[in-house]
């Protein structure tokens, strides 16, 4: 035999590995790393469960950029804008914080989170944005009543793009 082989190169250990994804379920783990002299084991896995869009500590886009936007773009065309500016005229936008699939319900059937004409404070969940199979509920961020619905069910939503309209308290 020569000096340079490797001798009894273990064989992968199902069994072990079915222990570890048992123990991640069990502690609610998202991610493991073990390693004993040449063996190491790296576990990950990614969220299963409904994420908001922001974390806690993370400030949520105000809708303060929004207004100046849309003052131009309905004041642009002429002839009937001024009979539409004045319905979107202090209203406030609630932005989508991720490009993904809007829906205003939680699941098909169900009831919608909000519509028209609804009191929302600035934690209210108003829709939820899906992207890449990650259910994304969206906060209000704002206080006031839901005065527009700018999209329909399983709308394509960019960044940023108004997905309620607000008339704030």
């Amino acid at each position: 035999m020569s000096q340079d082989s490797k001798p009894e190169a273990a064989p992968f250990d199902l069994d072990r590995l079915h222990k570890l994804v048992e123990m991640m379920d069990q502690f609610d783990l998202r991610e493991i790393k073990l390693s004993r002299g040449d063996e190491k084991w790296h576990l990950r896995r990614g969220p299963q469960e409904i994420v908001t869009g922001y974390p806690a500590g993370m400030p949520y886009p105000a809708a303060a950029p929004m207004p100046a936007p849309a003052a131009p773009a309905t004041a642009a065309p002429a002839g009937d804008a001024p009979a539409a500016a004045p319905a979107d005229a202090g209203l406030v936008p609630i932005k989508s914080p991720t490009v993904g699939t809007f829906y205003s319900a939680s699941a098909p059937g169900e009831k919608a989170f909000v519509k028209v004409g609804d009191r929302v404070s600035a934690d209210t969940v108003v829709c939820i944005v899906e992207a890449m199979k990650v259910f994304n509920q969206i906060p209000a961020g704002v206080s006031g009543t839901i005065a527009k619905l700018v999209l329909s069910d399983g709308d394509s939503v960019d960044f940023g793009q108004a997905l309620f309209m607000v008339k704030p308290d």
